[in-house]
């Protein structure tokens, strides 16, 4: 006889209810302290490439001991679904059992995607960012422009957020969106230079294959987050890394090889402008102290976040003990 236990169903809606984003920032900086340390299994993403469409489907497995967390992810990404009703990125989460490997929940990854990338973000600007930060610029008005709002101002006190897109009406939908749900002062921009002016953090989370961050557009003590993926370009070009201090979630992450990776960083590497060692820490290192962050007020910091597993299963891991604790989702026998 095989025994089997029940397994946890939960709802995008379900899902979301339930990523807190101050415990969801703590769970992943656990996790990103585990990656660091070599602790963490978590190999290289792999995708399926759906070349007509444009898109890719991957898959990220992930065992996270610390926080006892088993999982992986199947993501697919179609960024030809920007501007439309669809989501550029579909997921879900299943999660297994570490010590016997029965799988025992499955949950919506679209929303833990969002609200995961935003809290490494939120984490990043946490560590990197000045003090005296007041104005926070986001380029981009998707999903994860509002999830990254909403997360990065609760790590310092801003005063004004700016919302920068290519349409005016979706910058003022999303700038209203984030004036409500934080209480802080907005403003709706289609002109980068304008919309990033005096900002003291930038968060990019764009589907560009062109560079949104260029190096001479930043200013002296400017943080950068940049999110965006596109396998045909680049967020962030080569000056822009060249005058930062690079902070990222994993060496090893950024460093694969296509359809993985960061092209930001793959693409001075192979014209010879910068050498891997360019990347000055990963985020578990700064959480852990062993490598040290921003040394002047002056200096540009940048977070070049490619998404990775450890943080997706820290994230459902926190989601599917939470719905067990209130009684949430259904159980079923598979």
């Amino acid at each position: 006889m095989v025994l089997t236990s029940p397994m946890l169903v939960l709802t995008r809606q379900e899902t979301a209810a339930l990523l807190e984003p101050d415990s969801l920032r703590r769970a992943v900086a656990e996790a990103m302290v585990d990656v660091s340390a070599g602790r963490a299994s978590m190999p290289t993403r792999i995708a399926a490439m759906v070349p007509d469409a444009g898109g890719l489907l991957a898959a990220m497995p992930a065992f996270v001991p610390t926080i006892g967390g088993l999982g992986a992810k199947l993501v697919s990404l179609f960024p030809r679904n920007a501007g439309t009703e669809r989501p550029t990125h579909h997921a879900v989460i299943v999660m297994f059992d570490p010590v016997n490997g029965a799988p025992v929940a499955v949950l919506d990854g679209t929303s833990i995607t969002a609200a995961r990338t935003a809290a490494g973000s939120a984490l990043a600007t946490d560590l990197l960012a000045r003090d005296d930060s007041e104005v926070l610029a986001i380029i981009g008005t998707g999903v994860q422009a509002q999830s990254h709002a909403l997360a990065v101002t609760r790590v310092r006190p801003f005063r004004l957020v700016k919302i920068i897109g290519r349409r005016l009406d979706a910058a003022r939908a999303l700038a209203a969106d984030v004036g409500r749900l934080t209480g802080i002062d907005t403003e709706a921009h289609t002109d980068l230079d304008a919309g990033c002016a005096g900002a003291d953090v930038v968060c990019a989370a764009t589907h560009s294959a062109e560079p949104v961050i260029e190096g001479n557009r930043l200013v002296d003590g400017v943080h950068v987050t940049s999110v965006g993926y596109n396998i045909a370009g680049r967020e962030v070009d080569t000056d822009a890394i060249v005058r930062s201090l690079v902070v990222v979630e994993s060496r090893a992450a950024v460093l694969a090889a296509p359809p993985a990776g960061a092209n930001e960083l793959r693409i001075p590497i192979e014209e010879g402008v910068i050498t891997p060692d360019h990347i000055h820490a990963e985020l578990g290192e700064l959480v852990a102290g062993t490598r040290p962050g921003r040394a002047a007020p002056k200096q540009i910091t940048l977070y070049k976040s490619v998404g990775v597993a450890a943080q997706d299963v820290a994230a459902a891991l926190l989601v599917m003990r939470r719905a067990r604790e209130q009684g949430i989702g259904i159980e079923i026998d598979i």
